[in-house]
């Protein structure tokens, strides 16, 4: 073990100084705007994906996957209340509990029974639900339907077997 001059601890010493003035001469970094998403932002990347993946879940019958996705939408849209409380002048968590939740309540019931009739129904009616809240926030342009195909090529939302051995999920309560 080799043993440490005095003459080498203040060398040491020093040039952590002259390495602390140097860092302590750089700029610092412009701070972070914070991010808040819009209205438009949040249903984009909240609401619309896990309407989607409901509907193609619930059409294929797969109902622990459509139970899970109902459930996250339903959390979804109570965020985005929380996140953004009015929205031109009105009441965000107000138009989802009035116009959205009444249809997700029957929309559970439905997955919760297994029933494919009541769920393509109640699909159906979150769906002009949604369409409904677009048309009183003058958003009219902003029309949701139910879709044709799924556009999460990388995720079975139908339950069938993909033959990988993996095991599904429950929803936790």
């Amino acid at each position: 073990m080799k043993k440490l001059t005095l003459a080498a601890i203040i060398a040491s010493l020093g040039s952590l100084g002259v390495l602390s003035v140097a860092v302590a001469q750089q700029p610092a970094p412009a701070p972070q705007p914070d991010y808040h998403p819009s209205l438009a932002d949040l249903m984009t990347m909240a609401v619309q994906p896990r309407h989607i993946k409901t509907g193609i879940a619930g059409k294929a019958r797969n109902w622990d996957y459509a139970a899970y996705e109902a459930h996250e939408l339903r959390n979804a849209f109570n965020r985005i209340g929380r996140t953004i409380p009015t929205f031109d002048k009105q009441s965000t968590p107000d138009l989802f509990a009035a116009g959205i939740m009444p249809a997700m309540d029957k929309l559970d019931a439905a997955i919760k029974a297994k029933d494919g009739t009541a769920f393509d129904a109640a699909y159906r009616e979150v769906t002009t639900s949604c369409n409904a809240c677009h048309m009183a926030l003058n958003h009219a342009n902003i029309v949701i339907q139910e879709p044709a195909a799924s556009p999460y090529a990388d995720q079975n939302l139908t339950g069938t077997s993909s033959g990988t051995g993996g095991r599904r999920h429950r929803h936790r309560k």
